[in-house]
């Protein structure tokens, strides 16, 4: 594994499995990993608002022994034109490990570049790969299985979620369909190289347009707020594109496997992607979602360390 974390495309199969499986050891308690980190110091750069992503990074640090330095950019020499070569430079003098928030994913990949210790996506435009591995260690948990199943994404095909876990099924050879607008489908070319990928590895990766086939025997139903941060502007027209189609109701539910389970990674805008009757049922696992943001987390930083 590279000692940055910026893509899904930076992971291959058996380091995602091995991940996975040692986040499951952590948090079960069969891995002792306290105080593993004594020492270290974790920098964490915001230019976007956050919950779950800086509340996990921050616990988990904490629970491991170390320190988290909260560093939104208002804050940073950064907002006064402070190139992010030099910042990346300096923090690396200061730091253990770096993860960013940012509206650009090109942030990421100078910071990176610049970086003298491992840097971690924690959200881009493009990508949010610490999601889709949490995602990921979720549903092995509850499926008991990450090969052999099938997801329906519904809503965006093209955002950071929709992306990143379309890389990550067609890694691992996951059947895959995400329903989507076709205004809102990843573009051509990295479409036609996704799905050639996911059959290489004995999976499926398709794009379409009706919910409903999408969900036809899903084990997993998969949404995201239709509007994401920075596209506010765009609110009213993407909410008429994909209102009511594509919101996830019971109804949609009903169509999918008998034990189907349903995942956001949250924030939710109830009424808008997801009604109350889904979000909060019986198939809903949201809140174990979140919660192992917090799991994977340790592993994740662990693994980059070389700790494990």
């Amino acid at each position: 594994m590279p000692n940055h974390f910026i893509s899904m495309w930076d992971i291959e199969f058996e380091e995602i499995m091995r991940i996975i499986l040692l986040t499951d050891e952590i948090k079960n308690g069969f891995i002792d990993v306290e105080g593993a980190l004594e020492g270290y110091t974790l920098g964490m750069i915001f230019e976007k608002p956050s919950t779950r992503t800086r509340v996990s990074f921050e616990v988990a640090m904490y629970q491991l022994g170390g320190e988290a330095i909260y560093l939104p950019t208002s804050t940073l020499q950064l907002s006064r034109g402070e190139s992010l070569k030099d910042t990346a430079k300096v923090l690396s003098r200061y730091l253990d490990i770096l993860m960013a928030r940012v509206y650009r994913h090109e942030t990421l990949i100078e910071l990176a570049e610049y970086s003298d210790i491992p840097v971690i996506n924690g959200l881009s435009d493009r990508e949010h790969p610490v999601q889709i591995i949490s995602d990921l260690y979720t549903i092995y948990e509850h499926l008991g299985r990450i090969r052999d199943i099938k997801i329906a994404f519904i809503g965006d095909g093209s955002n950071n979620v929709a992306y990143s876990l379309a890389i990550a099924a067609a890694k691992l050879g996951v059947e895959l369909d995400i329903a989507s607008p076709k205004n809102y489908w990843i573009e051509e070319n990295e479409r036609k190289k996704l799905e050639e990928l996911a059959q290489k590895n004995g999976g499926r990766l398709r794009y379409l347009v009706d919910p409903v086939e999408a969900v036809v025997d899903a084990d997993v139903i998969y949404t995201d707020t239709f509007v994401s941060m920075g596209m506010e502007d765009e609110r009213v027209e993407r909410l008429k594109n994909f209102i009511p189609k594509y919101q996830v109701t019971m109804e949609l539910l009903d169509r999918a496997s008998k034990d189907v389970v349903f995942m956001h990674c949250l924030p939710a805008h109830r009424g808008e992607e997801v009604l109350d009757e889904v979000i909060d049922s019986e198939y809903s696992i949201v809140y174990d979602q979140a919660e192992n943001r917090l799991h994977t987390q340790k592993t994740l930083m662990l693994y980059l360390l070389d700790m494990l």
